[in-house]
């Protein structure tokens, strides 16, 4: 069996810290960079990210959307970001929610996380929506691959509450999707590994508690759930409060960052992830 992901995070959290860049290459950004909204300041942009993050953090989130919205030389460019990243030692969750059933979810695995992948990745970002046993596949693919996958539990859009805090049983949907996922990370990780392979998405904007997911922020000390966390900096989440918005949760947290160190320009950015870092120290502290 290959090595986890749940163990590739642990190593790179131990290595590099728990902060993560995405490179989110949108027409705004573009023009602040002084970049064309076209392909090749899509890739300029996308291989200054990269150059920037390498040795300073471990994680990269490319999202999907901003290379797909320049068609296939769009999503030329995201395979060969993905290839390039293939060769540091960076972690690349592509976010890209993906969610169907049956021949079509498999679809989806083969081109992100199959042995033949051309999008080239160690996580996707998944959605539950059609059914959490619609997952079960990915699930068990990506654990023989040696790839992880990050579930949508709570999102910090407004729209996502109505559907995630529905209940179920006596449960929001969001905590049975998080307690689906910790009893999948019991079973399946191996020895006294620190991390699951299967994680999930809480926006750090959120009340967990208002969600019925009070009880993540107790942390868990066994194959933990790990938590990707989008929301900090531009969206107002800050990174020197982790501790307060996870509790004890927040030494899982994948904390995650784009607008607030990419509007830092090529120039600044190196100097706005080291910021960051600095900052999140200070969070975990």
């Amino acid at each position: 069996m290959p090595i986890s992901f749940g163990s590739k995070l642990a190593n790179s959290f131990a290595k590099y810290g728990q902060l993560c860049v995405g490179i989110d290459p949108h027409s705004a950004l573009l023009s602040q960079w002084g970049l064309e909204d076209d392909v090749k300041g899509l890739e300029k942009f996308a291989n200054a990210v990269l150059d920037s993050v390498v040795s300073r953090v471990g994680i990269i989130k490319p999202q999907v959307s901003f290379f797909e919205r320049h068609g296939s030389k769009g999503f030329a460019v995201l395979e060969r970001l993905a290839a390039r990243a293939a060769e540091t030692d960076l972690l690349v969750i592509m976010d890209a929610k993906r969610g169907d059933i049956g021949t079509t979810m498999d679809a989806y695995f083969d081109a992100w996380l199959g042995k033949n992948a051309p999008f080239i990745c160690d996580a996707l970002t998944v959605s539950p929506y059609l059914g959490f046993g619609s997952l079960k596949d990915t699930l068990s693919g990506s654990a023989e691959r040696g790839k992880g996958v990050f579930v949508l539990a709570a999102t910090s859009n407004p729209e996502g509450a109505s559907v995630q805090r529905a209940t179920i049983g006596g449960t929001t949907l969001a905590n049975s999707i998080w307690e689906s996922l910790a009893e999948i990370n019991a079973v399946t990780a191996s020895g006294n590994a620190r991390f699951g392979s299967f994680g999930a998405v809480l926006g750090a904007t959120l009340n967990l508690q208002s969600f019925g997911l009070g009880q993540v922020m107790a942390g868990q000390p066994n194959a933990a759930t790990p938590i990707l966390a989008p929301g900090f900096g531009a969206q107002g989440a800050e990174l020197s409060a982790s501790k307060q918005l996870f509790g004890e949760a927040a030494s899982q947290v994948i904390h995650s960052v784009s607008r607030s160190v990419l509007q830092a320009g090529e120039a600044g950015l190196a100097k706005a992830i080291d910021g960051a870092k600095a900052e999140l120290a200070i969070g975990l502290g």
